[in-house]
């Protein structure tokens, strides 16, 4: 551990110093992405120097396409492998009402969807399963449900299974994470109150068309603020609430009414789907689909023996060494997603559904925050772990979504010189010389870190970072010593309203909505706000960024803008990097993308022979 002469410290401090190295010869050419997620013009020369400096070849995400290019004649159905990339089991929560975590989005977007779809922008058109009007004043939406789509049982999907869903969400059994989602409705706290027996709000006017009046006109309900996914009444209807994220239902016999049906499930393993012949897109190309878990140390194995079609994400740190792959097209974009440390300010009231925040909290001085971030090279570790690939992150609006990125913050710059000045003014100082600060009383301070397992770069880059930090006399210890699997760290982290409060320290990542409006994990009534930290600014700023004067897309820039700032300076969590998307697939495989916007969905999927096509 931290603190102790041992090989391990040893292996680990020559990594610091490759890092610094790197990171000392290019700290003169440190270039910010521009808010496209592209480097900016200047880039491919920083790039060519950096390569010959450090040894290392760097990529660009913008050489990349997201549309896989076609080549061959489409035979007669077929299947269709998927990787889902994890080092644990799938939760198995399969309903999009109820789920919490990724791995379980993967599942699901195979035979359920939303009832509204989106644009490149990310603006909600009529192309999808439902259509909708607003009204002149942006509060109420009529939505019209298409007639020819059905569940997979042959039942309709109807306007009373959408209403219910809201229902569901808004009750005080519901043990979901998205109660959060369905606040913005006309009566909707009189019924969450126990008040109103219906959401005054919410309208069927037929068995295909609802209409919901929102409190608040915001430009956020056509880019993700309305709540898409209905829930069958017909199955769940006579359910307690309490008891429908872990019935049968929901774990071992899902339904959707998406392009295919769940045949089987090998619980946390495997899915295999049917093609759904209903389907309201029409008959989708392939006839079967197999999900199965792949550990990410085995990835590059499965694609190159034909194992697999694609995966749901490749290790970027792998891709230098995978470049030329012969049976694959590599795809690649921007991702919605990027990567954060953590500070726990608090705990969550489960009783109140808000953040409790404690001034008192080992980690509350945000001087000690601050430095934390100086203290650490996300350039170097974007550079060396993912060759360019992951980039180091400034803002917690990230550069997939351009318009409200503000790529003119530049965050808190490597500077492990000013991280020390910070703690020694801040008063955290090394009283008996051992080389670690103590806390203001002169009390020992050691802050423990939680971090997740993954692919084989998971240790290295968790423990760069303690080493970053003792490198400025932090003393920083890895929570019962080890990294911890998905489930298992979303759990102590918070994800269930019980906080571990051994954490100090988390690093997490984050998939960003649509939606700019980064409320799911930094306002103080929702769960997903882990760090626990409220700030009257805060609220401020949050609310006016999907407030009616937002509309103006010039004011809701200037208030994101304003947001952005106050997190940098607060620091109640640091952006380490932004991400990129590279998806490797099956040179067999037609009409296959990745991101938003592109015009093809799971249906166009085809294959130009049956099995994949092997290295």
């Amino acid at each position: 551990m931290v603190g102790k002469k041992s090989a391990s410290k040893v292996l680990f401090a020559m990594l610091l110093v490759l890092l610094l190295a790197l990171a000392a010869c290019n700290k003169a050419e440190e270039a910010t992405p521009d808010d496209s997620g592209a480097k900016d013009e200047e880039k491919p020369k920083v790039e060519e120097e950096k390569e010959e400096e450090s040894g290392e070849k760097l990529y660009s995400i913008d050489d990349f396409s997201n549309i896989k290019t076609n080549e061959g004649e489409a035979i007669e159905g077929g299947s269709f492998t998927f990787g889902l990339v994890s080092d644990t089991a799938f939760e198995g929560t399969l309903n999009f009402n109820f789920y919490s975590g990724d791995p379980d989005a993967q599942v699901l977007q195979w035979f359920d969807e939303g009832l509204l779809t989106w644009d490149a922008n990310f603006v909600y058109t009529n192309d999808g399963a439902a259509t909708y009007e607003s009204s002149e004043d942006g509060r109420t939406f009529t939505f019209k449900i298409k007639d020819n789509v059905n569940w997979h049982d042959g039942q309709p999907v109807t306007a009373e299974d959408w209403l219910f869903a809201h229902q569901v969400l808004a009750h005080p059994d519901y043990d979901g994470p998205r109660a959060g989602d369905v606040l913005n409705i006309e009566g909707m706290a009189e019924y969450i109150a126990g008040t109103a027996d219906t959401i005054s709000g919410i309208e069927v006017v037929s068995d295909k068309e609802l209409k919901i009046t929102y409190l608040e006109a915001t430009p956020s309900l056509i880019t993700g603020g309305i709540w898409t996914y209905p829930l069958a009444k017909h199955i769940f209807g006579d359910m307690a609430v309490a008891d429908i994220s872990s019935s049968p239902e929901v774990r071992q016999n899902p339904i959707g009414f998406g392009p295919f049906k769940v045949d089987t499930i090998v619980p946390g393993e495997s899915v295999t789907y049917v093609k759904n012949e209903d389907y309201w897109r029409g008959e989708p190309g392939l006839d079967t689909v197999t999900l199965k878990v792949i550990n990410p140390n085995v990835v590059v194995q499965a694609l190159e023996k034909g194992e697999v079609d694609t995966v749901s994400s490749f290790p970027v740190n792998q891709y230098p060494d995978n470049a030329d792959m012969a049976n694959v097209e590599f795809l690649g974009a921007v991702d919605r997603a990027y990567s954060y440390v953590g500070f726990k300010l608090g705990a969550w009231d489960e009783e109140n559904k808000v953040v409790k925040y404690n001034p008192e909290a080992k980690m509350a001085d945000k001087n000690l925050r601050k430095a934390m971030w100086h203290a650490v090279d996300n350039n170097a570790v974007g550079d060396r772990f993912y060759h360019g690939l992951r980039w180091a992150g400034t803002t917690l609006i990230p550069p997939s979504h351009p318009e409200f990125h503000d790529a003119t913050n530049p965050g808190a710059a490597y500077d492990p010189e000013l991280a020390k000045q910070m703690l020694d003014e801040a008063g955290y100082a090394d009283v008996d010389g051992d080389g670690f600060r103590e806390d203001k009383d002169g009390n020992e301070l050691v802050m423990s870190y939680a971090s997740m397992s993954g692919d084989d770069i998971a240790e290295p880059l968790a423990q760069y970072y303690i080493q970053a930090w003792e490198a400025v006399g932090l003393k920083v210890e890895l929570l019962d010593g080890r990294l911890l699997e998905f489930n298992s760290f979303y759990d102590r982290v918070g994800s269930g309203g019980k906080d571990d409060p051994a954490i100090d320290i988390y690093a997490g990542a984050w998939g960003v909505g649509i939606d700019v409006d980064p409320s799911g994990l930094y306002a103080s009534n929702v769960l997903y706000n882990f760090s626990r930290w409220e700030n009257e600014e805060n609220d401020r700023l949050l609310a006016a960024g999907i407030s009616e004067e937002a509309f103006d897309v010039e004011k809701r820039k200037a208030i994101y803008n304003e947001w952005q700032a106050l997190m940098v300076e607060e620091v109640p969590v640091f952006p380490t990097l932004y991400r990129s998307m590279v998806v490797p697939v099956n040179n067999r495989v037609l009409n296959y993308a990745i991101g938003d916007g592109t015009g093809y969905y799971l249906n166009d999927i085809q294959v130009t022979q049956d099995t994949p096509i092997a290295k």
